[in-house]
């Protein structure tokens, strides 16, 4: 049987590069297909004349640059599918380690596996193509639909044609700020708020000016004496599941603060990427004022965080500055991923989904009330994360840093607060990083322990 042996007479360099750049050529060609297995690394060496480490050597270099993946016990084969190909580059959620309760994920689920599936499926259609070439902002109306579909989950009911896709929710806020705003203006927000969104000002050249807040959220007459005392004609705000208090605003409040942003000329930017945990909620601020508001969700929090997929929906009178930034900032938003979307809010798949999310948010905050419950703190029976206020003597900083050298990482409660809003002693917890109930156990059971003085007594989950 003949076997592949690349011709790499007459290159310069090491001879190990040479076979690397010929696997990488033959691949490009075609003269090695996908998955094909190439020769044994002993078997090339001797065809070539080479010694085994050299052959070694480049089989690692060709496997380094994503080219193949080997397989113990099987050999080599072209791709990048391998389970060695690209792991180096990401930083999974393990079962050791730090206990990370800083990024507010949604838990982890069956979302690889059914994407699998869905890459599969998508790899043998005949308009993938199509779904993979360029397209003009607006274009994609069939994941527009998907996107006013995704919407209606929420409790607005809209048409395609008033959403606009963008890379995620945090593209969006900064897109619907680039769309109501210029550079020098001041931007109302709650008084403590989603850290990025100062991140997002700044760059955008525009301050941000603190409204008042209570246990239920944003304030109207707050907000009402912002308007009147300050130019500001923008307002961002996270009227469900906020983060970092897990403050709902009740309805009969946010038609006021809705009377208050008519009365004023105010624009709401509504950032509700938590909108389908709870499983009854408050109508958005959207669908009290739509002439006004723009709303901004995602699925990364509902489905999976690298589905970087987020939607804005917008009134007439803007949208088409929104698909002015969006163009402006990436282009477009990749297809690939809009068409995924797109596939498992059509077939009910993103509803399985969500409802599993939901239920694990339930779970793992049953787990926070049997560990913290004899201290105060805030938190949604649906929500992903929990807001706790540090009892004297506590300090936040020197708590993070302790709980940190006790092996968990917690969010500083300073890093919310707007302008010359006062640091809140308090750290949010968020509780769907940790891929399995165990490490969230243990991660809150430090937290107690610190609190209290002494650690919690162990715990099962539930």
């Amino acid at each position: 049987m003949t076997i592949w042996t690349p011709r790499i007479t007459g290159r310069a360099g090491p001879r190990y590069l040479a076979i690397a750049e010929r696997i990488a050529e033959s691949i490009a060609s075609g003269d090695l297909a996908d998955g094909a297995r190439l020769p044994p690394q002993r078997d090339l060496a001797h065809a070539l004349g080479l010694s085994l480490s050299t052959v070694t050597r480049a089989y690692a270099e060709a496997e380094r640059r994503g080219l193949v993946y080997g397989e113990v016990g099987r050999g080599t084969y072209v791709g990048g599918s391998g389970p060695a190909d690209i792991s180096m580059l990401f930083h999974p959620r393990t079962d050791g380690g730090m206990i990370d309760m800083t990024m507010n994920l949604p838990a982890p689920g069956d979302g690889s596996a059914i994407l699998a599936r869905t890459l599969t499926r998508l790899s043998q259609s005949a308009a993938l193509e199509t779904i993979l070439d360029y397209r003009s902002i607006g274009d994609g109306d069939a994941h527009a639909e998907a996107g006013a579909a995704w919407i209606g989950r929420l409790g607005l009911e809209i048409p395609g044609s008033e959403v606009v896709l963008t890379i995620g929710a945090q593209h969006g806020i900064m897109v619907s700020l680039m769309a109501t705003s210029r550079p020098g203006d001041l931007i109302l927000a709650e008084c403590l708020s989603y850290p990025p969104l100062k991140q997002i000002a700044q760059r955008l050249n525009l301050k941000l000016h603190p409204v008042d807040m209570d246990g239920h959220g944003l304030l109207p007459e707050a907000l009402d004496t912002a308007c009147r005392t300050t130019p500001a004609r923008v307002l961002y705000c996270m009227p469900t599941l906020h983060s970092p208090t897990a403050a709902t605003i009740p309805d009969d409040r946010r038609r006021q603060i809705a009377k208050v942003a008519r009365r004023h000329d105010l624009t709401i930017i509504e950032d509700d990427v938590f909108g389908f945990l709870p499983e009854a909620r408050p109508l958005p601020l959207s669908a009290i004022a739509p002439e006004r508001s723009l709303l901004v969700t995602s699925v990364s929090k509902s489905l999976a965080p690298w589905l970087r997929v987020g939607y804005v929906r917008a009134p007439d009178n803007v949208r088409d500055a929104i698909r002015a930034a969006v163009h402006m900032s990436c282009g477009m938003q990749p297809p690939l991923m809009a068409e995924i979307a797109r596939q498992w809010i059509s077939d009910g798949t993103a509803d399985r989904m969500s409802a599993w999310q939901r239920e694990e948010a339930k779970a793992r905050q049953a787990i926070a009330r049997r560990i913290l419950g004899r201290f105060p703190y805030h938190a949604d029976p649906f929500g992903l994360h929990v807001w706790l206020p540090l009892p004297e003597p506590w300090r936040t900083e020197p708590f993070r840093m302790e709980a940190e050298r006790r092996g968990v990482k917690v969010l500083s409660g300073d890093i919310f607060a707007v302008g010359k809003t006062p640091a809140p002693q308090a750290i949010r917890l968020a509780l769907g990083r940790e891929a399995g109930q165990e490490r969230v156990i243990a991660g809150l059971k430090i937290v107690a322990g610190l609190l209290g003085g002494r650690e919690s007594p162990g715990l099962s989950v539930v």
